[in-house]
């Protein structure tokens, strides 16, 4: 063999070897990407219509709270409709038994963990990878309803979360702009953040980072700084931009986004939004609509205000769609809801008026968004109390919200409007 021969062998040897290693370290094609402000999954644009089922981890567990028969079914139920993904919390933090907080909890101090929990989110991601579903797991809450923002300053400070049910909501608000700057509190959430990213799964024995069952990470559930104040608003890009760094540090495969509720949840300042979503590493905009929360409807004329709440809707949905556009982000409402008729909790109350704001809202996935979870999926259970009490099924109401009211369940005609959303979606 001739040297010139023997060149062109070692070359090509080496130009193969590099292209495996290239292929190799790519992203598998279920994995989720951004391609010029579109999600791309297996090689195509994707769009989806999705819910809300924070507590599929929970229902995935051995011990209390835990029922992977009625997990199952609930899956099974979702993929038959064509809803494939899910935004998930990954647990509370805290101790049990406070009200209005979801329990068990996942961390009930800092880095402790509940164990049962932790293979109960395992074998969540498990039951979906099996279906080719996908998770948004969130990991944070500005809320008091999984502990979040207030259990990280009652653990750095020592003072006492306030209760909004019992305290009112602006003193609570006020206390929780604390977190903004207490770099105590910061960093136990960073180490949560980091135990959990960088989990590998106790069942498959595969890094998290790893798992085609994730779709995203996010930072937290609607985080807010609570305050327009140049200091605190710095103090929560900070943590946020920190936040960020490290999920991608540990997991560069997988999406990021922040949970942010968009303007509403930005003090309706549109620089404040824009820093949200210009932080380094946040993949798409996330934002959040709750019509009757924010008093575009009333308790007394839901019906009659759904007009009134498209309008605004549409609005809300223009403004956030320009900026995501000129960032170059998908643009995905993570969470919505509408209460049930008549703004009652029971289960038999009709959901007229959700069932028209639902049609609305999902028929602009494709166009302004570009994925829809509705908040939330209540499925087979059976509510035993309007306040939920430790022991009681788990619905896509938390334990601070009266349960049924926002829920979808399996028998209601909502059901109906989210099938023929996906039917059309997929068209």
């Amino acid at each position: 063999m001739s040297a010139n021969i023997m060149k062109i062998t070692l070359k090509t040897v080496v130009g193969v070897a590099i292209a495996l290693a290239a292929i190799s370290c790519s992203k598998p094609p279920e994995f989720v990407t951004v391609k010029d402000g579109q999600f791309i999954r297996n090689g195509k644009p994707y769009t989806y219509v999705g819910t809300n089922f924070w507590y599929g981890p929970i229902l995935a567990s051995d011990g209390r709270g835990g029922d992977l028969e009625r997990l199952q079914r609930e899956l099974d139920t979702l993929k038959a409709l064509g809803i494939t993904n899910l935004r998930t919390l990954v647990g509370g933090d805290g101790a049990d038994g406070v009200f209005s907080r979801v329990e068990p909890t996942l961390q009930t101090a800092p880095g402790v963990y509940n164990d049962t929990l932790l293979v109960g989110l395992d074998r969540y991601l498990v039951e979906l990878g099996k279906r080719d579903m996908q998770a948004v797991l969130y990991i944070n809450n500005s809320w008091e309803w999984s502990g979040g923002y207030g259990q990280y300053l009652e653990w750095a400070t020592g003072e006492k979360t306030l209760i909004p049910l019992i305290d009112g909501y602006w003193p609570f608000m006020q206390q929780m702009r604390k977190f903004q700057t207490s770099k105590e509190s910061q960093e136990l959430y960073f180490n949560h953040l980091r135990n959990i990213v960088g989990r590998t799964n106790s069942i498959t024995g595969k890094p998290y980072k790893e798992d085609p069952a994730i779709f995203a990470w996010q930072i937290g559930n609607e985080p807010r700084c609570f305050s327009s104040e140049k200091e605190i608003q710095d103090g929560f890009i900070g943590w946020m931009t920190e936040a960020a760094k490290i999920v991608k540090e540990l997991d560069p495969n997988h999406l990021l986004s922040t949970g942010n509720e968009g303007l509403m949840g930005s003090e309706e300042d549109m620089e404040l939004l824009r820093r949200v979503n210009t932080i380094p590493d946040v993949d798409y905009m996330t934002i959040h609509i709750w019509p009757y929360n924010w008093s575009w409807v009333k308790a007394e004329s839901l019906e009659e205000d759904i007009p009134a709440a498209i309008e605004k809707t549409a609005e809300y949905l223009r403004v956030h769609a320009e900026l995501a556009k000129e960032l170059g982000l998908p643009v995905v409402c993570e969470e919505f809801g509408f209460p049930r008729d008549g703004f009652k909790a029971e289960k038999s109350a009709t959901t007229r008026a959700r069932d028209s704001y639902y049609e609305y809202l999902f028929g602009q996935v494709g166009k302004t968004l570009q994925g829809a979870n509705f908040w939330g999926w209540s499925g087979f259970a059976e509510p035993l109390h309007e306040q939920w009490v430790s022991g009681d099924p788990y619905t896509g109401d938390p334990a601070q919200e009266a349960q049924g009211l926002n829920g979808v369940y399996v028998t209601d005609s909502t059901v109906g409007i989210i099938k023929n959303a996906i039917n059309n979606l997929n068209q």
